[in-house]
């Protein structure tokens, strides 16, 4: 299936030209639209998986016979601002919308003692089965961002749903090994702190809550790779971070993928790389879409004298090109 390219290139206001500047206005600019989990129209779903945690999945009714699975990044929720505007945009074309939480996280904090990483290609796979056994007969397209983008082709790869109409992943850090060494430089060690902050927040929850196996300490000032050693590894069952980077990064298992998909991401992200896309051998059935401008699943152009999001009309474009 050949996959229209989405031609309308994305115009940045010239105070978000580059990768930064994308990427961190786009967190600044204040949020629009209620969130998912305080939606009068939106009912919840728990997912049982399979080692007896449970996730929690947002659902909007639609009528044009389309279901799109939406699934979050690393130390993120389906109340953030990107999930939301996307299930916004998506429901008001009439499509059927799942967001869904990552194990632990916003509505189904207490419901997982396990934690998700970038390998959770089971848990997307619940919850798609989940949803088609609940409507069999809708056209199912899922869609993630980062840390899922990898997760979602990981899953593809490995054949878990092939009944999936289609699939987008944007901004995946599909060599992950990779992407912990990029973070880590210059400016992006300020995202990496960020997320470090976060992840420690879901730790100390998580204790909290009594679903903690044993007790970890995360230094302050450590770095990602450090984390995956410390804690992702251990939870995850992987030998060492090492073990899960190398077990996990859907890069080499690309050509594996069988589903139509988009691997969608811009060529200034400031810490996944897009060279790494183009040294892989990617299926006929992916299309890579590289978007000069953009930052890091943030994609702002000028709108008037302000900005608005060019990834909501990508994204609108290719999931109904899938759904075809």
């Amino acid at each position: 299936m050949a996959v229209p390219y989405y031609a309308r290139s994305c115009r940045p206001p010239l105070w978000a030209r580059g990768g930064h500047a994308q990427t961190l206005w786009a967190q600044a600019l204040p949020s629009r639209g209620t969130p998912l989990s305080l939606r009068s129209d939106a009912s919840r779903r728990e997912i049982a998986l399979e080692d007896g945690d449970r996730l929690v999945v947002h659902a909007l009714a639609g009528t044009s016979g389309v279901r799109v699975h939406l699934f979050h990044g690393l130390a993120s929720d389906a109340d953030s601002d990107t999930m939301r505007r996307t299930a916004d945009v998506l429901a008001r074309r009439g499509h059927s919308v799942w967001a869904a939480n990552h194990r632990g996280c916003g509505a189904g904090r207490g419901l997982a003692a396990r934690p998700y990483h970038s390998g959770s290609s089971a848990d997307l796979a619940a919850v798609l089965a989940a949803s088609r056994a609940e409507a069999p007969a809708l056209a199912h397209l899922a869609l993630g961002f980062s840390l899922s983008g990898n997760a979602l082709l990981l899953m593809a790869a490995e054949q878990r749903a092939p009944w999936l109409r289609g699939l987008i992943s944007v901004n995946p850090p599909v060599d992950l090994a990779r992407a912990s060494v990029d973070i880590h430089r210059g400016p992006c060690r300020l995202y990496e702190l960020s997320f470090l902050w976060r992840l420690r927040r879901a730790i100390a929850e998580r204790e909290s809550d009594g679903l903690a196996r044993r007790t970890y300490r995360i230094p302050l000032f450590s770095s990602l790779r450090a984390f995956d050693d410390l804690y992702t590894a251990p939870e995850g069952g992987f030998a060492s971070g090492a073990d899960y980077y190398a077990r996990c990064s859907a890069g080499p298992r690309l050509n594996q993928v069988t589903t139509p998909g988009v691997i969608l991401t811009a060529a200034g992200d400031p810490f996944v790389d897009p060279v790494v896309y183009r040294e892989l051998a990617l299926p006929a059935n992916l299309l890579l879409h590289v978007e000069p401008c953009g930052g890091h699943v943030a994609y702002l152009e000028r709108h008037g004298a302000g900005a608005r999001n060019w990834l909501d009309g990508a994204l609108a474009h290719y999931a109904e090109a899938l759904a075809r």
